[in-house]
């Protein structure tokens, strides 16, 4: 069983891994805001390696999708799906799914999901929070539509895409690296198969799952029984929601069944926006929030994912979305609350357990660049997500954050871009990159601290879109962990001044012009007065605290502050202060 779970998960790098070297645009060659997953051929989640749990818990739902508008499948088949009202995270996301046939059997299904740089929206981004439904948004939409057949693509649906899309050609190396890595899981499973045999792959399927179940029940069951109720606010988002959107979560731990029910039901209804929940978001982002503070060793498939019930409703900001809502902003901001506000609400209920917040929304520091790039022979439109900013991560018991988390919803799984790479690709000078001192909320563990970041055209004008989040409600500590610092987007102008960037929308930059931004930290876990004093010492010589933030958050005073290595503890000063 072992042996052959692991070479799944094997296949699935091997995919993730084409994904990243092929992959044109950086998106995907950088950032790796992509995922790769197999399910079986009745659509259960089988194996996803480093796939981002926002991509990967719910691929069976686009497996069935597939099957349901295609019960004809056979081998050489391909299908373009991305419908978020058809088990699909975001329409940004596009997925190819290729039915892997073992002696004419559909016996798994190889899922290529990435982010895509454009999708062909009204406006040039992939993150539209005030398009009031879906045809505002103006995506392309495929539901399980067929790309290939016989293994050849089907030239209309290719020519729809390039015709439709910004830079086509970009587009179009991007989906050749998806279907590269969907079919080098074919191949991969293809072999397995015939190693090992399908009786026998078809029992350690079934296995597998039972086992992964019986794990995740036994580590439920270790948990003390008890409910967990908790609010995370979402900042203001305009007129959509000018007090902020409250995101309501309920826990129960069930220990004697082996369960936990996640309840999303107590929630606001659909907005006229891009920020509501697609169903499998909901489910998914609720979900990680509980498996961030669950045994991580505890495989997470169809088999484990049986104990955790995740309760919606119809027409819900978090639920069950009703059609043409629009779900531009699904995969990021209120999902970020979703994860912050679970994991949280568990660390309060379960003493031990948990994580603090961290990573709230996409802001600046993640926008959404266009315009020319004027340094060839002819100007050449470009179009691109940038991953330069980081997020600090939240702090858990016995665990600092993590520096470049990223995002809550993908865990620290995916890359931060090079500064260097990015400024050959694009016509982009990034101003400054560095630490943000004392943005992680103080702990006994420390929130990660966030970065300051300022980046502008380096040739010709750019136009950036974004949705920051946490400027308002920066993420929270707790069990006496102090929040985080707030984040903050802004500009500079020629002279060097700044002034204040909006917080959602857009914002267009001349040459000479900067679009900044202060990223917030993690929140910190437990009393920062018992974090001991040598490793605020080694904070500060890093760069992550300050000496007034030592003194002021942790208690911690220092003989002489100059940052060297010959910084030394003043012992009775701290035990003074601290008393």
């Amino acid at each position: 069983m072992s042996v052959i779970a692991n070479r799944l998960d094997g296949i699935v790098r091997e995919m993730e891994n084409t994904l990243l070297r092929a992959g044109r645009s950086a998106v995907l060659n950088m950032a790796r805001d992509f995922s790769c997953s197999i399910i079986t051929g009745d659509n259960r989640l089988l194996a996803t390696a480093e796939g981002l749990p926002v991509h990967v818990i719910g691929s069976d739902r686009l497996g069935q999708a597939m099957t349901e508008i295609h019960p004809d499948l056979r081998e050489g088949d391909a299908f373009l799906h991305n419908d978020p009202y058809a088990g699909n995270t975001h329409a940004a996301d596009h997925t190819l799914m290729v039915p892997v046939f073992v002696g004419g059997r559909h016996l798994f299904t190889a899922l290529a999901k990435a982010h895509q740089a454009d999708i062909g929206n009204s406006v040039p981004t992939t993150y539209m929070p005030f398009a009031r439904d879906v045809y505002e948004e103006g995506a392309l939409v495929f539901r399980a539509t067929q790309v290939q057949r016989d293994f050849r693509d089907i030239d209309d649906i290719i020519t729809m895409c390039r015709s439709r899309i910004r830079v086509p050609g970009q587009w179009y190396g991007d989906y050749l690296a998806m279907v590269g890595a969907a079919r080098i899981g074919e191949r991969g499973l293809q072999e397995l198969t015939q190693k090992y045999g399908v009786e026998r792959i078809s029992a350690f399927i079934d296995d597998w799952f039972d086992y992964s179940e019986r794990l995740m029940r036994d580590t439920i069951g270790q948990m003390a029984p008890g409910r967990a109720q908790g609010t995370g606010v979402h900042d203001p988002v305009g007129e959509l929601a000018p007090e902020g959107v409250p995101v309501n979560v309920t826990v129960d731990v069930l220990p004697e069944e082996g369960r936990i029910v996640i309840d999303l039901r107590d929630n606001i209804d659909c907005v006229d926006g891009g920020i509501n929940e697609s169903e499998t978001c909901a489910i998914n982002n609720s979900m990680t929030g509980v498996l961030n503070c669950l045994d991580a060793s505890v495989p997470r498939n169809a088999g484990s994912f049986r104990c955790i019930e995740v309760l919606l409703r119809d027409n819900c900001i978090v639920g069950r979305p009703r059609f043409p809502h629009s779900t531009s902003v699904a995969t990021t901001n209120v999902g970020e609350r979703l994860v912050m506000t679970t994991q949280r609400i568990i660390a309060e209920q379960w003493p031990g357990q948990g994580q603090a917040e961290g990573s709230s929304g996409l802001g600046a520091g993640f926008a959404v660049v266009s315009g020319k790039d004027l340094r060839g022979a002819e100007p050449v439109e470009y179009i691109n997500q940038l991953f330069l900013g980081s997020q600090g991560g939240p702090a858990s018991p016995g665990y600092d954050g993590w520096v470049t988390y990223g995002n809550s919803v993908t865990n620290g799984l995916m890359l931060r871009d090079s500064v260097e790479v990015d400024e050959q690709k694009y016509p982009l000078h990034v101003r400054q990159l560095r630490i943000r001192p004392d943005s992680g909320g103080a702990g006994q563990w420390r929130g990660a601290p966030g970065t300051i970041l300022e980046y502008g055209p380096s040739h010709a004008p750019l136009t950036a879109y974004y949705v920051t989040d946490g400027c308002v409600n920066p993420p929270r500590g707790v069990v006496g962990g102090g929040d985080a610092a707030a984040s903050e987007p802004y500009v500079v102008n020629e002279t060097g001044g700044t002034g204040d960037a909006p917080l959602i929308g857009s914002i267009g930059l001349g040459v000479g012009e900067f679009l900044g931004h202060r990223l917030s930290g993690g929140g910190g876990y437990g009393d920062p007065l018992r974090r001991p004093a040598a490793r605020v010492r080694d904070d500060v010589l890093a760069g992550f605290v300050s000496f007034a933030g030592a003194r002021r958050d942790y208690g911690v005073v220092f003989v002489d502050e100059t940052m060297s290595e010959e910084l030394r503890v003043d012992e009775a000063a701290t035990a003074r202060l601290r008393g």
